[in-house]
């Protein structure tokens, strides 16, 4: 198993050409077909119409979006030619959060990006990121807004609980824990009214992994209260130096909101490296 599709989302934001760059990285390590979806938030002209002189103000705003879009592409294709990858460029001029679904569902991996509440150009949508998470189908990397991971998947934290998510998140993810130098499995806190003995334990799944030559260490479970289990899996991730966290994305989409684990939402917010979703 390996990935042979991937699909990046980038925005006018700052950090979306190193998004750009981890995709080409990853793009070449698995040989993939790199498929990069421009979709950034563009104002409707009805918002500015009601102010004196606007027109200006939004014409300069649309000229500064194409502008990132065409740096991005001229990036995109000369990491193309770099690498010697195969690739297409999409932009999506309206349905961002749609296209971005669109394409993902084709892919094997999607790539993303955590929102910077310090820079309003990785705002697409409302619940961007988790709507991609519950609704795209296939595993997401998401990437935080700071920091550099030039290994990222070098070495893991898997969340694992047993559950259908859990379990959807370590086959996803596969294609990196296969060439990791280094694995953990942890669970963490235990499931709201479970019965003792119902959870599958972590050295079960290590042994499904080790069959596909992953050697995984069993760490130990770690009691927190609910509220607290993301706190916790991201202080365990930087306890055993991890680079990569793969977890399951919990909670379920519904018309016009996205509802999310008390984890999944800690994690999405407060994640400082990278981290595969699945749901």
């Amino acid at each position: 198993m390996s990935y042979k599709s991937i699909v990046v989302h980038l925005d006018a934001s700052e950090r979306a050409a190193y998004r750009l760059d981890v995709a080409l990285l990853l793009a070449k390590h698995f040989k993939a077909h790199l498929v990069a979806v421009y979709a950034a938030l563009v104002p409707e002209p009805k918002a500015f119409g009601f102010m004196a002189g606007s027109a200006g103000w939004y014409e300069e705003i649309l000229a500064a979006c194409q502008e990132r879009c065409e740096s991005l592409e001229r990036l995109f294709h000369a990491g193309l030619t770099r690498t010697g990858l195969s690739g297409d460029w999409v932009e999506a001029a309206v349905h961002a959060r749609d296209e971005v679904v669109r394409h993902g569902r084709c892919a094997d991996l999607v790539i993303a990006g955590q929102s910077d509440p310090n820079d309003p150009q990785t705002y697409i949508v409302d619940h961007f990121a988790e709507t991609l998470v519950m609704t795209a189908g296939r595993p997401l990397l998401l990437i935080p807004y700071t920091g550099v991971f030039p290994d990222v998947g070098s070495k893991i934290l898997v969340a694992w609980d047993s559950s259908r998510e859990a379990t959807r998140a370590v086959h996803d993810a596969l294609p990196f824990l296969t060439e990791a130098g280094q694995v953990t499995l942890v669970t963490i806190g235990a499931i709201k009214g479970e019965l003792p003995g119902s959870r599958i334990p972590c050295a079960d799944i290590a042994t499904t992994l080790a069959r596909h030559d992953v050697r995984a260490t069993v760490g130990e479970s770690v009691e927190t209260p609910d509220a607290s289990v993301g706190d916790a899996l991201l202080s365990e991730a930087r306890g055993v130096g991890a680079n990569l966290i793969v977890m399951g994305g919990y909670g379920h989409a519904r018309w016009q909101e996205v509802v999310l684990g008390r984890a999944t939402r800690t994690v999405l917010r407060a994640m400082t490296i990278p981290v595969l979703m699945s749901h």
